[in-house]
């Protein structure tokens, strides 16, 4: 009886008695209003009265009102407004008025909504037991769009700024969306979603419409009245129309009206899109499709971004480095395709957080994992197969993500007529985990764990097996709707062993290593509207074991041989402002300070000043002790990009940034190598230094269906390692003999036209672009090519690249890929001579001829099952053809004396049409 009181009580404070309500007169409204819209007729009613208007825009906007009031109830007014039309209007009891399209209001629930059945036999009210639970949550989704949200207190002044901030989650997986444009268009204020699917917005108050675009994703809105700093959190639609109308619908000006240039994004279904080798979606192979981006030759490692070499890109996964991003020679990538949401390239502009390399950021980011159903998807091809787990831990709060990679490649090899290659083995895997945990609104963990394995032997003895192995550990944490933090911190690994045992007396084992861990805090600061802060710090320790030779076995007479190991410790801080000036012009502007210490325990030689590192020019031996600093380098790094609107479909950008990379990779080949070895700086080895400035003109057309770029740039690079004639890398302790500090400069032109609408869209890009390196320190007999620029191993003029798509029908579709490009550089030998009694090559300049050009198309058919919602496993089927042509192009020149006579050999990775079938499917 007690506590029942006191509930009387409470509703009668709160609500008061029943009867009130009903005997309060409703305020009355006045006003003359000529030739005007719904919306100002609302303002009007809002700004003179306590009524609160909630309405659709697009369900008045035909509605033109001429009427002349004074002190008249609302609800007649609203009655001969709505007379002829299918509007309605309902209002609740604290002045709140809804207006609707078709279906009237209910603004109060049923007198007897709460009532139990009588007895037990008696069903249920049909609004409790709801069998269509989803559909109704999709349809609740779609009326979001209408409903009107307040954010933060009403305070009744609606004067000044507030700030709304929120997240974008996939309906479906609870998956944070990424890189979605989130804005209002009066005033006209936007933002991106950044890698956690959050965005902060800050609007005068009063009432907006939030428009939201993204990739994947069905343009919706919300309907806000903005009174105070608060969260408005958004859940999106698939959009399941055909791929291309998404990614138009998402990114149709993007290009034209965005700060960044020299980026590239990819996501995961264009990825699946271009035709590779062995049938499987490979992230590398189709980055090197995009301008600028170009490999040495056939099944090549490593990329070369704007003239830079390999190790120049920083390649990020979940941010955590990745040292051999290739399996199996370079025909596979080393990422699981079915993982990952999106990959970015930076090829300029490259933002202050980014650091440690002179050429390119490629950041590679997974999925999240579904948050509200477990789910499967994987593929069975001709060399591997593939399968990905992911479901929630706690729905809604918590899930995980993983997947895992293996070959079956030796049946081919056991196919080939040379009985030395049917010996042979090739098999790798890989194996990811990602973890996401929401702990409470304003806090999250995010956990990536990759291993990946890899080993071969190929004609011969010898068995290979390299290593990769990284983890991180990222909680973000939000202050409030303008600040957020996110601490990174991970691990990194790569190894490597090469093991000779069919020779007892020369078994042997070679081993190197190299491991880092970095720990890195960044800061995002939505100061205002105008003003985008970015700021943080970093760190990473580099451990790397340069090599080490043993014997294999007890007869084995292969000396030990082990160097000693290296220390590094990369340190920086950054910040960096996005300041829009006016509609048209905005500028990013950011510095970056590095810091490098090369640590002991360790000897340095000291040399004869002029003359070259020799061993006959030791003058001194310094030893360091352990954690002793034996070098250090430091230096600023600036960025700087502007953007200029010419028309609103057209614009200009340019950008300059300074890099600094501390970390070196040597190799004698021209494509990455597995067994290549990474140095870090020290007291001989200087950091590499680049400067790079570019500038560029965007243009769409066709209503943004086809995006049309001009990008050109010059790079200068400083200190690059390159290496003197008959350089040993390998297990040599004083690399400083055979390296020297060269000067490189890049520059060229990149032209791109996208078509991303119709049955038929792809890319066509166009790149001209020079590589050339310089050695003109030291002695003249150590100078290259006479201390002139001579073009690098890399360095291909002319890039053509076509990327084609057409859709039969909503199941059926094919692509295209065509690559043509320049030779690259080769050294030849020239003629043969006698000095004594040996024998000696005289070769030509380095790099001053080039094997022939280089061509390339590939096909691919993609069948999908039928599109019913309600199946056990959704299916398709890739039918693809590498090297269509069969066209043998050239990996490399090589030489043989046959009769006296000395001929020349082209050596072909692919020399034959590769046919591949694939099957794909997902649970």
């Amino acid at each position: 009886m007690k506590h029942f009181f006191w509930l009387i009580l409470l509703l009668l404070l709160v609500g008061g008695p029943p009867a009130a309500h009903g005997q309060q007169a409703a305020p009355t409204v006045s006003g003359t209003f000529a030739n005007a819209s719904f919306e100002a007729f609302a303002q009007h009613i809002e700004s003179t009265t306590p009524y609160r208007f909630y309405f659709d825009p697009l369900a008045v906007d035909s509605l033109c009102i001429n009427l002349k009031v004074e002190q008249q109830p609302l609800a007649a007014v609203l009655d001969g407004l709505f007379k002829n039309s299918a509007l309605h209007y309902a209002i609740d009891a604290q002045q709140h008025v809804y207006i609707s399209g078709g279906v009237r209001i209910q603004p109060e629930l049923p007198r007897d909504f709460f009532t139990l059945p009588t007895t037990a036999n008696e069903a249920p009210p049909a609004e409790l037991a709801d069998p269509f639970a989803e559909q109704n949550k999709a349809a609740a989704r779609r009326n979001a769009a209408g409903r009107v949200y307040e954010i933060g207190n009403a305070r009744g002044n609606l004067s000044g700024k507030a700030t709304v901030a929120g997240h974008l989650r996939d309906a479906q997986s609870g998956e944070p969306v990424v890189g979605a444009t989130v804005y209002v268009e009066s005033p006209a204020v936007g933002t991106a979603t950044d890698a956690f699917g959050y965005y902060s917005l800050t609007l005068p108050r009063g009432r907006h419409t939030v428009l939201v675009r993204g990739i994947g994703i069905k343009n919706t809105k919300r309907q806000i009245v903005l009174y105070d700093d608060g969260k408005l959190e958004i859940e999106t639609d698939e959009d399941i129309t055909p791929l291309k109308e998404v990614v138009i619908e998402a990114e149709k000006d993007k290009n034209v009206a965005g700060m960044q240039m020299g980026l590239e994004k990819l996501d995961i279904r264009t990825i699946r899109q271009v035709p590779t080798a062995f049938g499987e979606a490979d992230i590398l192979r189709v980055v090197l499709t995009l301008p600028g981006v170009k490999s040495v030759g056939e099944g090549s490692t490593g990329m070369n971004v704007r003239g830079g070499a390999t190790d120049q890109n920083l390649i990020l996964f979940n941010d955590a480095t990745v040292y051999n991003p290739a399996h199996l020679f370079g025909f596979f990538s080393a990422f699981n395709p079915d993982m990952l949401k999106s990959v970015e390239l930076y090829k300029s502009a490259v933002p202050a957080k980014y650091g440690g390399r002179l050429s390119s950021v490629l950041d590679i980011v997974t999925r999240d994992g579904n948050k509200k159903q477990f789910s499967a998807v994987g593929g069975i091809g001709p060399l591997t197969s593939r399968l990905t787990l992911e479901g929630p831990i706690v729905k809604d709060k918590a899930s995980f993500l993983v997947g895992g990679r293996t070959s079956y490649s030796n049946w081919i090899l056991h196919l080939l007529p040379t009985k030395s290659f049917r010996e042979s083995s090739a098999a790798f895997y890989d194996l990811n985990a990602h973890v996401s945990v929401e702990l409470s609104a304003k806090n999250a963990l995010y956990l990536t764990g990759y291993v990946s394995r890899d080993q071969f032997k190929l004609a011969s003895d010898t068995l290979y097996r390299y290593l990769n192995q990284n983890a991180s550990l990222k909680w973000k944490h939000i202050f409030n709707n303008k600040l957020y933090s996110v601490v990174t911190t991970g691990v990194s690994r790569y190894d490597y062993d090469i093991t000779s045992e069919r020779n007892a007396v020369s078994a042997s084992r070679l081993t190197y290593g190299l491991g880092q861990t970095n720990g890195q805090v960044d800061f995002s600061y939505y100061l205002s509207p105008k003003h985008t802060v970015e700021f943080g710090a970093s760190s990473i320790l580099y451990h790397v074991s340069p090599g080490s030779l043993l014997p294999r076995g007890r007869e084995s007479l292969v000396a030990t041989d082990v160097l000693p190991r290296e220390q590094g410790l990369e340190s920086a801080a950054y910040v960096s402002d996005r300041i829009d000036i006016s509609p048209r012009l905005a500028v990013s502007v950011g510095l970056r300070y590095s810091l490098y210490h090369a640590l002991g325990a360790g000897d340095v030689r000291r040399y004869t000043p002029g003359l070259p590192k020799t061993e006959g020019n030791v003058v001194d031996t310094v030893q360091y002790r352990a954690g002793q600093v034996m070098a250090t380098y430091h230096g600023p790094e600036y960025r700087l990009s502007m953007k200029y609107a010419l028309t609103a479909n057209s614009s200009v950008k340019a950008s300059y940034n300074r890099m600094r990379q501390y970390i070196h990779m040597l190799s004698n080949t021209a494509s990455m190598s597995p067994t290549d070895v990474w140095k870090l700086s020290d007291a001989h080895i200087r950091p590499q230094v680049g400067d790079q400035v570019a500038l560029g003109y965007y243009q769409n057309f066709k209503d943004n269906t086809i995006e049309t770029s001009v990008e050109t740039y010059y790079k200068a690079m400083h200190d690059f390692v390159d290496y003197k004639s008959g350089a040993t890398l390998i297990l040599n302790h004083h690399l400083e003999t055979d390296v020297v500090n060269a000067e490189g400069q890049a520059y060229g032109v990149e032209v791109m036209v996208k078509k991303l609408t119709g049955k038929i869209n792809g890319w066509v890009s166009y790149t001209y672009s020079r590589s050339l390196v310089q050695v003109n320190e030291g002695t003249p007999a150590e100078r290259v090519n006479g201390g002139q620029f001579y073009p690098s191993n890399f360095d291909k003029p002319h890039d053509f690249t076509l990327i084609g798509n057409y859709r039969f029908s909503r199941r059926i579709s094919a692509s295209l890929n065509m690559n043509y490009s320049t030779g690259r550089p080769i050294t030849l030998p020239l003629a043969k001579y006698q000095v004594g009694n040996s024998l000696r090559v005289l070769y030509s300049d380095r790099n001053a001829y080039r094997v022939p050009d280089y061509y390339r198309a590939d096909f691919a058919l993609n069948i999908e099952g039928n599109h019913k919602v309600r199946k056990l496993a959704h299916s398709s089927w890739t039918l693809g053809v590498y090297n269509l042509t069969g066209r043998k192009n050239p990996y490399s020149i090589y030489f043989k004396s046959e009769n006296g006579q000395i001929k020349g050999y082209k050596l072909s990775i692919f020399g034959r049409p590769i046919p591949t079938l694939t099957y794909n499917f997902k649970l």
